[in-house]
């Protein structure tokens, strides 16, 4: 009899149990979900949203869960997402309040999942006995949005700068001659001494000179009004020999391009202080007191009478004066170089082996790779320098015409053996050095390889040295592209901001404004960036987006008009993008795509 009654027991707790679920998943119907954003979107390389969940008032019974499964539906294959489980005892007021729970899911992406739906199914379930009761499945949204890989990739090469100059340089050469005590004679041990049988043999050599600058100096005693004039008549004085001196060596017409400058320094303290703290001939104590009167009050010659007052001036005069009765010739010369079709000449016969490598400097060399367009060239030319140099200049470019080559390769295994010479020389430039230009290299060989995070990591490493105006403005063109893979858009936007301006840059920062959703600066980035190359399909293609999203109709089939014109193969992508899903109907949209 006992047996009995259990069993009944039982009977009727299963009954009651299987009602309660049953009323559970009827009462479903009437649940409020709620997907944002909806369409999904593509951010980084995952899709993010949030399920809020709104469950009726007493559909939650008493020591019951309610579950709701999320799968993403695609191509014949679905995820299941992360479940969102409400539990009675969590919500005591359930019979009187409506529970609510809202959560983000997260999946990662795969090109196949762009065409799909978002699908959830709710399961009513005792915990004590896990017996289940299910309602049929039903889609909350549709498909996936990726404007987020319309980047632009960025693949800039990083080149080492050579250190070659091929500027016009000028070489100073400075000759000075001394004089006696109040006078601008210019004396004939001065014109015999090795000073003046320098000058002498400068001006015979015929050097290209574009200056020579005379500066004329006084020592400070004598009255101000002599003082005034010797300065410049010492400096007219050798002005004199310089210029009998090109007519004795024949000039002629070269001395018409030589540009003389006079610079007599009259009354001033400054050549007197310079060479007074260099000198040790008196205490300390005594410059001390004479550097007083000099930067004290009073005029020149006054300043001058109180020095003779002072321990130690016999010396001064005896041996600072004399230092400062002098007339010093700069003289610029321009620096001999070769000229850059010698320089190509001799790099290609380095090349060859048909002249000896130290024909040219490693500057010179290195140089000579930039004056050919031809990739072939400059890497024949790099392997050279690696050889004869072995720095990480020679290896860092050799890397970087590497890099190039795989951009432009034309085979998967072609473009793969390019990266890995790459990387080989990035890696050898950075064991001897390391360097920006390196480490952005290596981000774009990781990025070219599809690995976006050691791309990142590289391109932040890159950010840490020192760098050329130029090698920045790129490193920033590279790491904005990849800020925008990573779905970090407002570092994107920031970083772009300092980049170069070119119109790939330019539209780059646009879509991060996009995605940002910041959709005017977004168009007025894209607009700079078709001025600067009126066949960037994707900038007037992403100006339709946010145009779109703006509900400028309008604007948007104009954008939309102008992308296709540029590449006809955006027509396609424009009847599948989600970004039109209010415009797909609309004959004019279709129109705009025939």
């Amino acid at each position: 009899m006992r047996k009995l009654v259990f069993a009944v027991t039982l009977f009727a707790f299963f009954a009651l149990s299987g009602c309660s679920l049953n009323r559970m998943v009827k009462m479903a119907d009437e649940q409020e979900l709620v997907v944002e954003p909806s369409p999904l979107e593509l951010h980084g390389d995952s899709v993010t949203f949030t399920l809020t969940a709104n469950l009726p008032v007493k559909m939650l019974k008493k020591g019951k869960e309610y579950i709701i499964k999320p799968f993403y539906v695609y191509n014949g294959q679905e995820v299941e997402l992360e479940n969102i489980v409400f539990r009675a005892e969590d919500f005591p007021n359930s019979g009187e309040e409506q529970p609510r729970i809202t959560e983000e899911i997260s999946f990662a992406y795969e090109p196949e999942m762009k065409q799909g739906v978002l699908e959830v199914m709710g399961v009513a379930r005792n915990p004590k006995n896990n017996k289940t009761k299910e309602t049929d499945r039903m889609q909350i949204a549709e498909g996936i949005i990726t404007t987020s890989e319309l980047v632009q990739d960025n693949y800039y090469s990083a080149y080492a700068f050579h250190g070659y100059n091929n500027q016009e340089e000028l070489i100073p050469t400075v000759i000075g001659f001394f004089f006696p005590q109040g006078s601008s004679y210019l004396r004939p041990s001065e014109v015999r001494s090795q000073r003046g049988d320098s000058l002498e043999s400068f001006i015979a050599e015929k050097n290209i000179t574009r200056t020579v600058t005379i500066t004329g100096t006084h020592s400070p005693e004598g009255p101000e009004r002599i003082n005034e004039n010797l300065s410049e008549n010492r400096a007219k004085v050798i002005e004199d020999f310089y210029r009998r001196n090109m007519r004795r060596y024949d000039y002629k017409g070269l001395a018409d391009s030589i540009n003389f400058i006079l610079k007599p320094v009259v009354l001033e303290w400054e050549p007197f202080v310079v060479a007074l703290e260099a000198y040790d001939g008196i205490p300390e104590e005594q410059k001390q007191k004479m550097l007083a009167i000099v930067n004290g009050p009073g005029t020149f010659t006054e300043k001058e009478d109180k020095l003779h007052l002072i321990e130690g001036y016999a010396e001064v005069f005896k041996d600072v004066y004399p230092l400062l009765r002098t007339a010093k010739a700069e003289i610029l010369t321009v620096k001999e170089k070769k000229t850059d079709a010698e320089i190509a000449t001799l790099a290609r016969q380095i090349v060859a082996g048909t002249v000896s490598p130290d024909t040219l400097s490693a500057e010179e060399l290195a140089y000579a790779a930039t004056l050919t367009p031809s990739l072939d060239e400059k890497e024949q030319i790099y392997l050279a320098a690696t050889k004869i140099n072995d720095n990480y200049i020679a290896h860092n470019n050799l890397g970087a015409v590497y890099l190039q080559r795989a951009v432009n390769a034309t085979s998967e295994a072609e473009r793969n053996q390019f990266i890995e010479n790459a990387v080989t020389q990035f890696e050898l430039a950075n064991r001897q050095q390391e360097n920006p230009e390196s480490y952005n290299n290596l981000a774009v060989a990781y990025y070219l390889q599809g690995n976006i995070d050691k791309a990142y990591e590289a391109i932040t490493q890159a950010e840490t040295f020192e760098a050329t105006e130029a090698t920045a403005r790129g490193l920033a063109g590279v790491k904005g592209a990849l800020e925008i893979a990573r779905g970090n858009y407002e570092a994107a936007i920031s970083t772009l901001s300092n980049a170069e301006e070119t119109a790939e840059n330019l539209y780059n920062l646009g879509l991060a404004y996009l995605l940002n959703e910041d959709y005017n600066n977004a168009l007025t980035n894209f607009t700079e960036a078709t001025e600067l190359d009126n066949q960037l399909a994707k900038a007037y293609y992403a100006a339709a987006i946010a145009n779109a999203r703006l509900g400028n109709e309008d604007a948007a089939y104009n954008m939309l008009q102008q992308a296709v014109t540029v590449d006809p193969e955006l027509k396609r992508s424009a009847l599948e993008d989600l970004e039109f899903s209010d415009f797909q109907e609309n004959e004019r949209f279709r129109n705009t795509l025939r």
